[in-house]
């Protein structure tokens, strides 16, 4: 989120805070209208899953707001520390409706809305919610990748507000977290590969709740309150044609090209370097998985190609002990294979597969390389 936009959403929060019990007290009118915000997905890496808000609007209370979770505060202490570890408390900001839309005109990003078909006493049930919230500590929460965001917690409310479980998941319901989040990757290969490795087995589950703004649109559209579609047609706000980044490094080719000239120039001091690398982001796998409150950092098997063992091979390696050489590369050789079965039927196969592979061939040219020669008998 941008600084000058936070402090304009930070302010005006302020003034609806300070005005509180105006808001409780006020009865919006016949006219109100209640809408879902869906913002499409942007290029930089805080914008790639989109964004989703609630928008109320009655001209007769001369309101149009926009309600939205996404806000966190970079001055929080420890920031980057809190961000890793999963206790990072983010909260719902609200802010004029002409002042979001220029926000996304500005980055060039569509907008759409979903009108809400429900009798006025949701509205208002809802925009009462929504002030309760804003002047307490309901606004906050704790961020998680899945269970608490932007999204989910606008579908916490509204179902909170409807009184059950209106609102659930519609669509992809029977593909897993980790292939309905691929996509969204397409057009940055080295953030792909990142978020394929440090996510661990929750992101492999069936993708059963509404986590992702374009997911909830889609849902909203299938959904049904009272007999009737809950919301109206999808209308467009803003409209733009997505600009797909180029970048002649952020490409597979390039990550093919470094893993080959790795294997390709066959100097000791790069196949150590190498395994040095693969060996440490295991350890920071590991503890990232014991560390974070992620849920998706958790028992992560990619930790059987990027094998902490690794490490334990290059000690060995420096004091020549061809046994124990020979025995974790025999080692992380099964630990791969493992891998690979564990592999078959993930999204992220061929995205590693070019790691995989770099690693069997070093691992076994070390083991050649160590073994004792056979004796030929003439």
């Amino acid at each position: 989120m941008k600084s000058s936009l936070f402090k304009k959403i930070f302010c005006f929060t302020l003034l609806i805070v300070s005005m509180s019990n105006f808001g409780q007290n006020t009865i919006l009118s016949k006219n109100t209208r209640v809408s879902i915000i869906t913002c499409d997905t942007g290029n930089e890496s805080y914008s790639l899953f989109g964004h989703t808000a609630i928008r109320i609007t009655d001209l007769e209370n001369n309101l149009d707001v926009v309600y939205n979770y996404g806000a966190f505060d970079f001055r929080t202490p420890n920031f980057v520390v809190k961000f890793a570890k999963g206790d990072l408390q983010y909260f719902a900001v609200v802010n004029a409706f002409p002042d979001f839309m220029n926000q996304y005109t500005y980055e060039q990003r569509s907008v759409y809305e979903q009108e809400l078909v429900v009798p006025l006493v949701y509205k208002q049930k809802l925009f009462d919610n929504l002030t309760t919230a804003l002047a307490s500590s309901e606004s906050y929460y704790t961020y998680k990748f899945i269970d608490k965001n932007c999204t989910s917690m606008v579908v916490e409310i509204l179902n909170k507000t409807l009184g059950s479980q209106i609102i659930v998941k519609k669509t992809d319901t029977d593909i897993t977290y980790r292939s309905i989040l691929y996509p969204y990757f397409d057009n940055s290969f080295y953030e792909k590969l990142g978020t394929s490795i440090i996510f661990g087995k929750k992101v492999d589950e069936y993708g059963t709740k509404i986590f992702l703004p374009l997911e909830l649109h889609k849902s909203l559209k299938q959904t049904q309150f009272e007999n009737h579609l809950l919301c109206k047609e999808s209308k467009t706000l803003l409209e733009f044609k997505k600009e797909i980044p180029s970048s002649w490094w952020d490409t597979i080719y390039t990550f093919v090209s470094f893993l080959g000239l790795i294997l390709i120039l066959n100097r000791k001091n790069i196949d150590q370097f190498y395994l040095i690398l693969m060996g440490l982001l295991g350890l920071f796998f590991g503890f990232m998985g014991f560390y974070s409150f992620h849920e998706e950092l958790a028992y992560n098997y990619n930790i059987l190609l990027f094998n902490p063992a690794l490490l334990v091979l290059l000690y060995f390696m420096l004091r020549k002990n061809n046994k124990w050489i020979i025995n974790l590369c025999v080692f992380n050789i099964l630990s791969m294979v493992v891998y690979l079965i564990i592999m078959i039927n993930k999204a992220h196969l061929l995205i590693v597969l070019p790691l995989v592979i770099t690693s069997l061939v070093l691992l076994i040219k070390i083991a050649i390389k160590n073994s004792k020669p056979i004796p030929i008998i003439v």
